[in-house]
C-alpha cells in the first residue's frame, strides 16, 4: 500500500532567504503513527505545514491528501494552542469544520456527540472554553479534528503546555483514538519520552537547515500501558534517539 504522506527531497527556503529544510524525505503509511523530533528551529512545524497544504516547498515533491484540492477534508490539524472560539460552546466548536463544509447542526449532531463521547466530553457539550481545564480544551480540539473523519491527523506539539500527569493521560487516550479508526498520525514533539511512548517510528531531525538524520523503530506492540514507560525497551529507544540528537548537535 502506498504511503498516505510522502516528502521527497524537499527544500524550503523562505522569502527572506532562510533555508529551513534541505533534502528532507519521509513517508507515513495509511495507519502509521510517526513522531517527528528535533531541536527548536529545525523545521519540524514547517514539515507539518507542508503536509497540511498550508505552505509549498521550494523544491522536491509532496504527496499528501491536503496537497490535492479534491482531498483537503481528509486532513485534520491539532496545534499546541487549542484555538477554540471563546464565545461558542464545546458542541459548536466541534461543529465548526462540518458547518464550514455545509453540514447543518441537526445533521452533524450524531457525529459531534460521537466525537465528544470518544474524547470523554459527552457531559460538557454546552460548556464554554473558559469553563474548561487545559486538558479539556485540548480534548475539544481533538474532537473537532476527529469529527471530520480524516485519513490524516497532523499534530504540532499538542500537549506541550499541559502538566505531566495530563500529558501522559492524553498520550494514552490518543493511542486509543488512533487505534479505533484507520488513521495516519504525524506528531511533532520536543519530548523524547513522549515520542517513544506513542510511535511506531521516530524520525529525528537535525538543526537548520532541517533534514532527517535518524530513524528509530519502536518495536513494541499496542496497546501500550503506562508500564511501557518504565521498560528496558523504552529506555533503550530513548537512549538511541538522545544519541542521535547529540550527534547532530556535535556535527551540524
Amino acid at each position: 500500500m502506498p504511503p498516505v504522506i510522502a516528502l521527497e527531497h524537499i527544500e524550503k527556503r523562505f522569502a527572506n532567504g532562510l533555508l529551513a529544510l534541505q533534502d528532507v524525505s519521509l513517508q507515513v503509511g495509511a495507519t502509521e503513527f510517526i513522531s517527528l523530533l528535533g531541536p527548536s528551529g529545525c523545521g519540524k512545524s514547517t514539515v507539518l505545514r507542508l503536509a497540511a497544504g498550508l505552505d509549498s516547498a521550494s523544491a522536491g515533491h509532496i504527496t499528501a491528501p491536503a496537497v490535492s484540492a479534491d482531498a483537503v477534508a481528509d486532513t485534520a490539524c491539532v496545534f499546541q494552542d487549542a484555538t477554540l472560539m471563546p464565545w461558542a460552546s464545546v458542541f459548536d466548536n466541534v461543529w465548526l469544520p462540518l458547518r464550514l463544509a455545509g453540514v447543518s447542526r441537526a445533521q452533524a449532531q450524531e457525529r459531534i456527540q460521537s466525537a465528544l463521547l470518544s474524547v470523554g466530553l459527552k457531559d460538557f457539550a454546552q460548556a464554554f472554553p473558559a469553563e474548561l481545564s487545559g486538558g479539556m480544551k485540548m480534548r475539544t480540539s481533538i474532537a473537532r479534528a476527529l469529527v471530520t473523519q480524516p485519513r490524516v491527523l497532523l499534530m504540532d506539539e499538542p500537549f506541550a503546555a499541559l502538566d505531566e500527569f495530563t500529558r501522559q493521560r492524553l498520550n494514552g487516550d490518543l493511542l486509543d483514538w488512533w487505534q479505533a479508526r484507520p488513521l495516519a498520525v504525524l506528531f511533532v514533539t520536543h519530548s523524547v519520552f513522549e515520542a517513544v511512548f506513542l510511535s511506531q517510528r521516530v524520525l529525528v531531525m537535525g538543526a537548520r537547515p532541517g533534514r532527517v538524520i535518524a530513524e528509530v523503530a519502536i518495536d513494541q506492540p499496542y496497546p501500550r500501558s503506562p508500564a511501557f514507560r518504565l521498560s528496558a525497551r523504552h529506555a533503550q529507544a530513548c537512549a538511541e534517539i538522545t544519541q542521535a540528537l547529540e550527534s547532530a548537535q556535535a556535527n551540524p
